[in-house]
């Protein structure tokens, strides 16, 4: 029986400690290393690349989406599975963005953590049902035009400091009626009535 390597990268010994022991467990689950950082990560797969690699978000330094991108840049036949605290649609578009082939939180129960990862070697996706459904609702949205461009994102952040429609004008190099279509085509794609809203809704989404 050929075993699935993994690599556990997260930046507290007590979690690693722990999902080492849930992996060790199974008898084709063998747990090739541990790192606390991305960094140390990046070594271990340059050296010994795993078959899949289970990796924290929140890193010290360099973070997990960054380590994902890293990952399939220099071992593209490892998986990455993000395994974190922390839920939002950005932080799982960004993920998957990334090239992350799974998204788990770590309230996760033992038997779905190996399943799991058995899964994603066999050329699976795997998501945490509430990234799925934020995942579901962001393609939604791009299905109606509601994804912000980069024009759009511009615009947002010079509102965010507060210019006025005439000092968005002189910016953007458009007239004032050019520039109050734009803000309200923005508001439309962001559902918000208006600028406090907007900004809101950009920080809620890690825009800003």
């Amino acid at each position: 029986m050929q075993r699935i390597r993994v690599l556990i990268v997260d930046d507290h010994q007590i979690v690693r400690r722990g999902l080492r022991a849930i992996l060790e467990r199974e008898p084709d689950l063998e747990v090739i290393g541990e790192a606390a950082s991305a960094e140390a990560a990046l070594a271990i797969v340059t050296r010994t690349p795993p078959d899949v690699a289970l990796v924290d978000i929140r890193l010290e330094g360099m973070g997990g989406i960054e380590l994902c991108r890293r990952i399939r840049e220099v071992a593209p036949g490892v998986a990455v599975v993000m395994l974190t605290s922390f839920l939002n649609e950005t932080l799982v578009r960004e993920c998957v963005q990334a090239g992350a082939r799974g998204y788990l939180l770590k309230d996760v129960n033992d038997l779905d953590l190996v399943q799991s990862i058995r899964r994603v070697v066999q050329g699976e996706a795997v998501l945490a049902p509430k990234a799925a459904s934020l995942l579901v609702d962001w393609m939604q949205q791009r299905e109606h035009g509601m994804e912000l461009t980069a024009e759009d994102l511009h615009l947002l952040r010079l509102i965010a400091r507060g210019l006025t429609n005439r000092e968005l004008a002189a910016e953007l190099y458009l007239s004032e009626s050019a520039v109050k279509e734009r803000v309200l085509e923005l508001f439309r794609k962001m559902k918000v009535k208006g600028r406090v809203e907007a900004v809101m809704e950009g920080v809620r989404r890690g825009l800003l």
